[in-house]
């Protein structure tokens, strides 16, 4: 496994991050454990959970339930796995019924950071994410009660996800007057069908040395060989088989180019990914030990200028950075 440093921090992480949202939810436990065994033996040592995690979300289920973190903390518990990680949580869903039980206040702050704490049976977080952008809290607010925590060492980091590339920066400004670091990363959804980040996302982390951790690297299955599978499983639900009929085209090319090339669909979309120098890990989320020790091959693989350009044939981008993207 290869390593690097999460942004511009002195931390290094693996560069694939184990996603966790599928523990409690379609996995269970003990293959949950499994899967972060098979992980921690093969040199995975960046693991991202969030406290809403471990429940399937539906219009009936308006909170989470902690079961992910509680999976992980169980895991933890046996002993001499903590000190080899980096684990990552995040805040902001509904994680009860009252008001205050969700988004960025620093009341809310406070209180999920202490009991995803008592999930993970940790006395640390490393990297404490903000679930999403809170636009009616106040970043001195936000701030202030980060600040708290990592005065407090409950937490080491400070992370983003679906932050807009001017969140970013309003973010480190009003870090920066507080003499405060700020962001270490940011969380984006960013694979070869959704792009659109590279517009302003990508030049934001960039220019404040954010690590880009992709979440869906796969497109929720689109780029793992779907057209081979789409017989069997969630890939023959009418929602998912309208989706692959949008993109027959692109598929077809792209799945027989990852066959000239002698590798699997998945692996050339996570490859894809870490050859972008600002992405430190894209995030895959196994449901089975097997998915996990196919996704490791990715970390091997280097594609050529052409195949690159290829790839830029069949899933076009926005067309580069903005604003050069659409104007001059």
């Amino acid at each position: 496994m290869n390593y690097t440093h999460l942004g511009r921090t002195g931390l290094k992480v693996s560069r694939l991050c184990l996603g966790t949202m599928n523990f409690g939810d379609v996995t269970d436990e003990k293959t949950s454990a499994r899967i972060l065994d098979e992980a921690l033996e093969a040199g995975i040592n960046f693991i991202d959970t969030a406290d809403v995690y471990g429940t399937e979300q539906s219009p009936d289920i308006q909170q989470g339930s902690g079961l992910s973190e509680e999976i992980i903390g169980r895991w933890l518990q046996q002993g001499g796995r903590r000190e080899r990680i980096v684990l990552a949580t995040k805040v902001y869903q509904p994680m009860g019924p009252g008001p205050n039980d969700r988004c960025l206040s620093a009341y809310h702050i406070r209180k999920a950071c202490e009991d995803s704490l008592r999930r993970l049976k940790t006395d640390h977080i490393d990297v404490y994410q903000m679930h999403h952008i809170d636009r009616h809290t106040p970043w001195e607010e936000i701030w202030q009660a980060m600040e708290l925590l990592v005065q407090q060492g409950k937490v080491l980091y400070i992370g983003s996800s679906n932050f807009a590339g001017w969140d970013i920066a309003t973010a480190q400004s009003v870090a920066t007057t507080r003499h405060f670091p700020g962001l270490a990363a940011e969380q984006s959804l960013y694979n070869l069908t959704a792009r659109t980040i590279e517009l302003e996302v990508i030049p934001a982390c960039r220019h404040f040395g954010l690590g880009l951790i992709p979440w869906s690297p796969l497109a929720g299955g689109l780029l793992g060989g779907v057209l081979k599978k789409m017989a069997s499983g969630r890939r023959a639900r009418p929602a998912f088989s309208r989706l692959i009929e949008q993109y027959r085209p692109q598929l077809e090319a792209y799945e027989r180019l990852c066959e000239d090339l002698g590798e699997t669909p998945s692996n050339v979309a996570l490859a894809w990914l870490l050859q972008n120098p600002v992405v430190t890990a894209p995030l895959i989320g196994p449901r089975t030990v097997e998915q996990l020790q196919e996704a490791l091959h990715a970390t091997t693989i280097t594609l050529s200028d052409d195949t690159m350009s290829c790839l830029d044939e069949i899933w076009p981008g926005p067309g580069g950075e903005a604003p050069q993207a659409y104007a001059w």
